[in-house]
């Protein structure tokens, strides 16, 4: 069975962190997404106040047809959606890229020892579905105002994000409650963080819209329902991915603490931290080629050709190892589960500037 996800943090000392810390663009700070157990407590700067919310407001449009879940089939109307264009750093072959010099270091920092963990599956946890769960739309979902703890950071409402959108952790749970809205007939991601319901809409800490037929990143120091202004969809694992045979990108992970700034393609810094030996936000990991694949099942040896093929990339902070993906009846949480066979002395830090095409663009060479 998929073990539990450690209990979070609460929301307000989390913002309280990545204010201390936020970073080296000038911006106001701007929250983390996830924490570990007992963190915040230590990490809560004094005299950090937290902008006020601003509303966004339009009228409603038609209430639309019933919504599918995630990997599900695009009604016909949507029209195909993939999850930003084929040179998208997150569908980028890594395979090749050379090893970053501190890579041992920042693999020691990580957790040499600590074993990969799938923080999704089947089933509940504590009655709310385990993983970060998708709520996809049909065009003409009606739009409605959004409130931003950050909204200095947030891209503006209104959201066309309905009334019973999934939340992670469920209706009352007390971590990270991501909310991930994927219109794919407009084929644009909204995601948030914190997200509760308020009035006729919802409130959050602070809200992404992405453009998936774009490779256009977020602005400079600015956060997303990730503390490295990066798209949450984008690096979660579905299970249609896997039914398919191979996930063509790499996955979210989280890390226990990283240093100042960030790298390529994240955009925001959630620490203040100064160690060269603590990985940055956005930094791209690989499983190495010499770890044997053959003994795992089906559905683990399918995540873990993609961490080798495609990597991981550091989003947020939280448990060590823990990859991030989308709940579903059908997966097989003894397979998951065999991923901890995999540890941290497995993986290596690996330098994607070559990648790069502009500092502002997620497209690649």
């Amino acid at each position: 069975m998929i073990r539990p996800r450690p209990r979070r943090a609460a929301v307000v000392a989390v913002l309280a962190l990545v204010a201390a810390g936020c970073s080296t663009s000038g911006s106001d700070p701007a929250p983390t997404g996830e924490g570990t157990p007992g963190a915040a407590s230590s990490a809560t700067a004094p005299g950090v106040t937290v902008p006020p919310a601003v509303t966004t407001t339009s009228a409603p449009s038609p209430v639309p047809a019933a919504r599918t879940g995630i990997g599900a089939r695009p009604s016909a109307s949507a029209g195909p959606c993939a999850v930003f264009p084929a040179d998208n750093v997150w569908h980028a072959d890594v395979t090749r890229l050379p090893v970053h010099a501190r890579s041992a270091a920042m693999v020691g920092a990580i957790g040499a020892d600590a074993t990969v963990h799938a923080d999704f599956g089947s089933g509940t946890w504590e009655g709310a579905p385990i993983g970060i769960p998708v709520t996809v739309v049909p065009a003409g979902q009606r739009r409605v105002p959004v409130t931003f703890g950050y909204a200095d950071e947030s891209d503006s409402g209104p959201y066309p994000i309905p009334p019973d959108a999934k939340v992670e952790g469920g209706p009352s749970g007390t971590g990270d409650r991501h909310v991930i809205v994927w219109d794919r007939g407009a084929c644009r991601a909204y995601e948030l963080f914190d997200a509760h319901r308020s009035g006729a809409g919802w409130r959050a800490g602070s809200g992404a819209v992405f453009d998936l037929r774009s490779n256009r990143m977020r602005r400079a120091g600015w956060t997303s329902a990730d503390a490295a202004g990066l798209s949450v969809l984008a690096g979660l694992v579905r299970y249609d991915e896997v039914a398919a045979g191979r996930i063509d990108h790499a996955i979210r992970v989280t890390v226990p603490r990283t240093r100042t700034g960030w790298t390529w393609p994240a955009s925001h810094s959630a620490s203040s931290a100064t160690d060269p030996a603590l990985p940055q936000l956005g930094q791209r990991l690989r499983l190495k080629r010499s770890v044997d694949l053959s003994g795992l099942p089906r559905q683990a040896r399918i995540v873990a050709e993609a961490m080798r093929r495609h990597g991981l990339i550091v989003a947020d902070h939280g448990s060590a190892w823990y990859i991030s993906g989308a709940p579903d009846p059908r997966w097989d949480n003894d397979a998951l589960h065999a991923l901890d066979r995999l540890r941290g002395g497995d993986f290596e830090v690996v330098d994607a500037a070559g990648l790069m095409v502009a500092p502002t663009s997620a497209a690649t060479r």
